[in-house]
């Protein structure tokens, strides 16, 4: 039977709220949780976006999928000196960002469509306005459905490079031993072999949210002990949970 798990190592931030469902199975489990992003997110330079033949002057409509990608935009748009029209067009992927915008924007002065969820929830919005020219500020790893979308829908639009995923240092993390390592990214499993290229799992425990993580672990022949989304475990922290549950209770 494998070892009870003591200690887990989150790759991402800390979440800032402090209902957070890590820091209950903290304390239910009495678990120790620490949180290290493998991997973290760079702001590409206006000179670059020119580069690629972008001057935002040219669209009246932008696809917004993330927060990064909000924070991005207006950065560049700051940096090249651009006043953004009140009449730009604002498509957010979900209300979490449309909510963000505020940050910016005022809300009741501009033109905001949120979709659902997911990038294809957007379709009916951007369909509805098709005659936009659209620009979608991503980053460098930007998922395949968002082109596949857009190029159904038949639109005028622009893809941008305006940050990159970068694989962050972990060289402090070379002496520490932790029973479970969550991954949430390919690029997060890709960051533990960069830093650590003699990695060897033994008794380390690694979980994984997602399909494409799942098959990034198995291709670094790495084995998968715990995995999210599942019907019974919808989120990470369930799926460890249920994990440490079985695991620590026979021991």
């Amino acid at each position: 039977m494998p070892n009870k798990v003591k200690t887990i190592l989150v790759s991402q931030p800390e979440p800032k709220v402090e209902n957070s469902p890590y820091f209950e199975l903290q304390q239910k489990h009495k678990v120790k949780i620490d949180f290290r992003p493998f991997i973290h997110v760079e702001g590409v330079s206006a000179k670059d976006i020119r580069q690629q033949k972008i001057d935002l002057a040219n669209y009246t409509a932008i696809i917004l999928t993330s927060k990064n990608a909000v924070d991005h935009f207006f950065r560049v748009a700051e940096e090249m000196r651009y006043k953004i029209p009140e009449g730009l067009k604002y498509f957010c992927q979900s209300e979490a960002i449309a909510f963000y915008l505020q940050k910016y924007v005022v809300y009741r002065k501009r033109k905001i469509y949120v979709g659902q969820k997911d990038f294809v929830d957007m379709s009916p919005l951007i369909k509805k306005y098709k005659d936009e020219k659209f620009l979608l500020p991503a980053s460098d790893q930007l998922n395949a459905d968002a082109p596949q979308t857009l190029n159904n829908l038949k639109v005028d639009w622009t893809v941008g490079t305006f940050y990159k995923t970068v694989m962050s240092d972990l060289s402090d993390l070379a002496d520490v031993y932790y029973d479970v390592l969550a991954f949430f990214s390919p690029t997060g499993i890709k960051s533990l072999f960069k830093n650590f290229p003699d990695f060897q799992q033994n008794e380390t425990r690694i979980a994984v949210f997602g399909v494409s993580v799942q098959k990034e672990a198995e291709a670094h022949g790495l084995r998968v002990d715990i995995m999210a989304p599942t019907p019974e475990a919808p989120s990470m922290t369930m799926a460890i949970e249920k994990y440490i549950s079985k695991v620590n209770k026979e021991k």
